[in-house]
């Protein structure tokens, strides 16, 4: 419920009156005496999702943007004719929870900080986040998207875009992109510090920690959280549910493939780095799609029938751009998907060959397979095979001591390159199992003819 409380311009008392009458609208008109351009204060509750209508119908009989119009939340109302009010303007959908557009541009508003604060935070965010990701850390990554201040933004480009409010939609867009690229590069600084400083072991590997992996071979299945992200914080926003909590989601979309992006720049991988500012810059646009479609289709629009055609045209225009950029985009998340999918069937077959292999040796058994991309081919490149890809398959064979065999390293080699287009590297570790120890065999010089780790 909202209590609202309107100046009254002189000469306009009786229009108004007479369309809170029409609308069945408990009113109390006090006397103005502060000025001579107001003859009096009317104040009146209202169900939320009536706000706007109501709001609307005073605009065209005279109470124009320039009047005193304040709208506070009212915990409770006791009238019957209230009850009944209220019964009126209830219905079974997201309408029934929605705020009038009017409270939803002070929402947005609020939620976006002035550029100063807005820029820092993000830049802060980026830092834990890179250093979450480098320590491989989900509790610090986590943290890292609370302190985003992304959801104001993010969702201020759809909100200027459905009501006509270009200058809202320019800032939106304004803050989104300079904190994008502000947190790319402070990420690569700070982590190009990490090493420099030996924060950092020297020869870490960016495919060996999980938290940095997964953002710099981005799959199309990442999109979903970006869509879901934004149609949660235009509801969120429009219906009062708790927008901290969806602000982390949308932050979830953008903050950590954004660190990630700035640590394969400064371990120089340039290819990693365009991965994951290709997810980042879906996953914006997919905010903004979602929030601008969900926006449109639960009926927010601006206050006059020649705004809300120019606000239609805009609409559909800046959805298609959208729709557009992110569909170009997807086709390297499609193409890097369609990779790992191959690189997963083939990681499945070189098991499944390695297997058949060990089976017809008494003593020696399969431990593990592992298939190894070239770092500086991150994210995997579609236009190749994906065993093209391979810097080596590494496959664990356990037994007694003395299981050591050249003849078991050359099966498995034909029988894995057999999988493969050209000649792939195979390493063959023999880990003892027996007796409490184990340890590695095979250290004789001379024995690694099909690729052995000895």
């Amino acid at each position: 419920m909202r209590h609202i409380q309107v100046t009254v311009p002189v000469g306009k008392r009786e229009a108004v009156i007479d369309v809170l009458d029409e609308e069945g609208v408990e009113y109390v008109v006090t006397e103005e005496h502060s000025t001579r351009e107001y003859d009096s204060v009317v104040s009146f509750p209202l169900p939320t999702n009536a706000v706007e209508p109501v709001l609307d119908s005073l605009q065209e009989v005279g109470i124009e943007n320039e009047s005193y119009t304040v709208v506070t939340d009212a915990e409770t109302v006791i009238s019957r004719d209230f009850d009944e009010l209220q019964q009126e303007h209830t219905t079974e959908s997201v309408q029934d929870e929605e705020i009038s557009r009017q409270e939803l541009l002070t929402r947005a508003e609020e939620l976006t900080p002035t550029y100063s604060v807005f820029f820092a935070m993000t830049l802060i965010s980026s830092i834990v986040a890179t250093v979450g990701l480098l320590l491989d850390s989900p509790a610090v990554v986590v943290g890292s998207m609370v302190i985003a201040p992304l959801i104001g933004p993010a969702l201020s480009a759809s909100i200027g875009t459905v009501v006509n409010d270009r200058d809202l939609f320019f800032r939106g867009l304004r803050y989104q992109f300079s904190g994008v690229l502000g947190g790319i590069v402070i990420a690569a600084i700070v982590a190009w510090l990490f090493q420099s400083m030996f924060l950092v072991p020297p020869g870490a590997e960016l495919t060996e920690i999980d938290e940095v992996a997964e953002r710099i071979a981005p799959e199309l299945l990442l999109l979903p959280v970006a869509l879901g992200a934004g149609i949660a914080g235009i509801l969120s926003l429009a219906t009062g549910f708790s927008v901290a909590i969806v602000g982390v989601m949308i932050a979830a979309a953008l903050v950590p493939p954004m660190a990630a992006a700035g640590i394969a720049l400064a371990w120089g991988m340039p290819a990693a780095a365009l991965g994951s500012t290709v997810l980042v810059l879906v996953n914006l646009l997919g905010v903004n799609l979602a929030g601008l479609a969900t926006l449109w289709y639960i009926g927010y629009r601006p206050d006059s029938g020649f705004g809300i055609s120019i606000a239609q045209r805009r609409v559909v225009k800046q959805a298609a751009v959208f729709l557009a950029v992110i569909l170009v985009l997807s086709l390297f998340l499609t193409g890097v998907t369609y990779s790992s999918y191959q690189m997963s069937s083939f990681e499945e077959t070189a098991t499944q060959e390695s297997e058949a292999v060990l089976s017809e040796y008494d003593d020696a058994y399969l431990l593990e397979v592992d298939v190894q991309v070239r770092e500086e081919g991150l994210p995997v490149d579609s236009s190749l095979d994906a065993t093209q890809q391979i810097d080596a398959v590494v496959v664990e064979v356990g037994g007694p001591p003395g299981t050591y065999d050249a003849e078991l390293i050359n099966r498995l080699d034909e029988q894995i390159n057999e999988q493969t287009t050209g000649d792939t590297a195979v390493q063959v570790r023999f880990v003892a199992t027996g007796g409490n120890d184990a340890y590695l065999e095979g250290d004789e010089p001379g024995v690694d003819d099909a690729g052995a780790d000895t």
